[in-house]
């Protein structure tokens, strides 16, 4: 289990710093980043198949509409969370962006209730209505939506959605993804090249080194994180989960200096207490389960 801790631990954490890199590439525009970013961690995890000699599963799946569907639906939402990330990192929003993150638990058990059928606790209650009297709040004193919260919290709830129910295993699923947007995305990067607005090569060493290392700072934190996945409980994830975006509001506030007025702080705690009573209410719940404390009809 330690391997396991230590994975997710280390997938977190480099979730955590990808305002630094992004931030190193801000001359870029954030679309060119993006498709550098699929491009990129195609090729990467096509090595890694290719090392593994691990294509065989691709033959019947390109064949399965269903399948291409769900993985290209998957791909989608994974690009829209992708550009709007680093959009937001690149304009100054990483205080915001965390907060996708830190929301996205608790959008996790809307979800759940509304496609799924889950049931919620009375935790899980407490906790939303908390988490969403906290963005009420949060849009009353600055007078708009949250919505780079709101874009980040639900598409990587619904791409999280998809992927439960999908049929392929993480690294699988992940290269298919990236295989359904790098043609897109290549095409994209052709066009700006030969329009001349593309910064590969035109931009200096330093920054066409950066846009290909895109691709496996993208997929070393998703492989560490399917690694981790698999050999730990999800309770523990859930806590481990809180690392990345706490060390991404660290870098909005002490690193970047972005503005965090009272108002805002005020904002903050309330879904920080909601993720409290959220992550409490789930380590009593499984403690009990495993106990065999709670009747059958409720695990």
């Amino acid at each position: 289990m330690n391997k396991g801790i230590l994975a997710g631990i280390g997938a977190y954490i480099l979730w955590g710093l990808f305002p630094i890199y992004w931030r190193l590439l801000e001359g870029v525009p954030a679309i060119e980043i993006l498709v550098h970013r699929m491009v990129w961690s195609m090729l990467f995890v096509a090595v890694i198949l290719t090392i593994q000699k691990d294509w065989h599963w691709l033959r019947g799946t390109v064949h399965n509409r269903r399948t291409m569907l769900t993985y290209a639906v998957a791909a989608i939402l994974l690009s829209i969370n992708w550009f709007t990330y680093i959009w937001a990192v690149n304009a100054g929003f990483v205080i915001e962006a965390s907060l996708g993150y830190f929301i996205n638990p608790l959008v996790n058990i809307l979800l759940g209730v509304i496609f799924l059928g889950e049931k919620l606790r009375s935790g899980q209650v407490a906790a939303v209505i908390l988490a969403v009297l906290g963005v009420v709040y949060l849009t009353v004193s600055y007078g708009s939506l949250p919505w780079i919260s709101l874009i980040l919290a639900f598409t990587f709830g619904m791409y999280g959605l998809i992927k439960k129910t999908a049929p392929l295993e993480s690294m699988h699923g992940f290269s298919l993804e990236t295989l359904v947007l790098f043609l897109p995305a290549l095409g994209y990067l052709i066009y700006r090249e030969a329009a001349g607005m593309g910064a590969f090569v035109h931009e200096g060493t330093a920054v066409t080194l950066l846009l290909i290392f895109a691709g496996p700072v993208t997929s070393i934190p998703l492989l560490l994180f399917g690694y981790s996945a698999r050999r730990i409980p999800l309770s523990m994830l859930g806590f481990i989960q809180y690392i990345a975006p706490t060390i991404q509001f660290m870098l909005g506030v002490f690193v970047y200096a972005e503005p965090f007025p009272p108002e805002r702080l005020v904002g903050f705690s309330i879904i920080w207490l909601a993720l409290l009573i959220y992550s409490l209410e789930s380590v009593s719940y499984n403690r009990k389960s495993k106990s065999g404390s709670l009747p059958v009809e409720s695990l």
